[in-house]
């Protein structure tokens, strides 16, 4: 089968593979139809590496993806030939004490899809998963849906942990597509004004069609003392969702005493770096998220009802054999991109 493999930083070619072969009776073998580039694809591509995940090149990447059931396992129950699946990219033991604390997301044996050393990712014809990985896709939902729900689950699973964000003033800094999954969850959970920050206008231009109270972008003008002169106490819950430093600063500058600081993003440094008197003597709360908990089937029924709207997300389609170009679109922040699919 042919599967596009990064071959060193920011190359990537097509390439003949070994063929997906189903090994376990709960294996699911699946045709990809469509997979979304996500930052953490960009890391790998840019970089090689994120934190102490470093890729032994030739190496697959990919994890937001959906496509169709062509073969399972003897076990497996709940998909059959056919079917129309969105893909959850983790892949947890359920045995572990994180698992059995019901955090399938810190599971101790995590192996995720793309992340070196764990497992190769979806950007191939064919995958193997785990039933347990395998979501119908329901309605008339479409396959770019179906990989979306992976950005979204984090979105909504972010919104989750962060408390009951009813009636609060939010903060969102970053507007890709896991800034945007946040802000629509947000919405959805009753958020009172939501400010979202990012360098790229034409995705200001999206959150403000979507909703926002405010859209800034810091290369442009100051947004810590334009949101401190809309709101002078200071927002109840900022969500850091860009992965940087400067980001994470202005989100606790903008937040009240007792706030609460959300870190979504994953940075490609090693190291947050915090403002001790500024976090202490307001007595900020600061969590960290991990990905997502049990948010994917949430994530495709609250699409299919029409709860969530994520039809601005995909600005950018290309073919499979394209796929260099698309990263490299990413990498670049060009043409206002926020989400770019990949079809096969």
């Amino acid at each position: 089968m042919k599967a596009m493999v990064l071959t060193g930083i920011r190359q990537m070619e097509m390439r003949n593979v070994p063929e997906a072969v189903i090994m376990n009776p709960l294996d699911v073998r699946i045709r990809m139809s469509a997979v979304g580039i996500c930052g953490s694809d960009i890391h790998y591509y840019t970089r090689g590496n994120i934190g102490s995940q470093k890729v032994t090149y030739p190496f697959t990447v990919g994890h937001e993806g959906a496509g169709v059931v062509i073969e399972t396992g003897a076990g497996v129950k709940n998909v059959k030939q056919g079917d129309s699946v969105a893909i959850e990219p983790a892949i947890s033991c359920n045995e572990c004490d994180q698992c059995r604390a019901g955090r399938h997301n810190t599971c101790r044996k995590l192996k995720f899809l793309g992340c070196p050393g764990q497992a190769e990712g979806c950007l191939s014809e064919y995958i193997i998963i785990p039933e347990q990985c395998c979501f119908k896709i329901p309605g008339k939902l479409s396959y770019d849906h179906g990989s979306i729900s992976e950005p979204l689950a984090i979105g909504i699973y972010s919104v989750k942990r962060s408390g009951n964000i009813k009636g609060l003033k939010a903060g969102v800094m970053g507007f890709g597509p896991i800034g945007m999954s946040v802000h629509l969850a947000a919405r959805d959970q009753g958020a009172g004004d939501i400010y979202v920050t990012d360098k790229i206008d034409e995705r200001l231009s999206i959150a403000m069609n979507e909703g926002a109270a405010y859209t800034g972008n810091p290369m442009k003008e100051n947004i810590v003392e334009t949101i401190r002169d809309k709101e002078p106490f200071g927002l109840d819950v900022v969500f850091e969702c860009c992965g940087q430093q400067e980001a994470l600063d202005q989100a606790i500058d903008i937040l009240k005493p007792g706030g609460k600081l959300m870190v979504v993003g994953i940075p490609e440094f090693d190291f947050w770096s915090v403002n001790v008197e500024k976090t202490r003597r307001r007595e900020i709360s600061i969590l960290f998220v991990r990905r997502q908990e049990n948010c994917t089937g949430t994530a495709l029924k609250m699409m299919n009802n029409g709860r969530l709207d994520v039809s601005r997300m995909v600005t950018h389609r290309f073919p499979f054999g394209q796929t260099k170009d698309a990263f490299d679109l990413v990498a670049d922040y060009k043409d206002g991109v926020m989400k770019a699919m990949i079809y096969f």
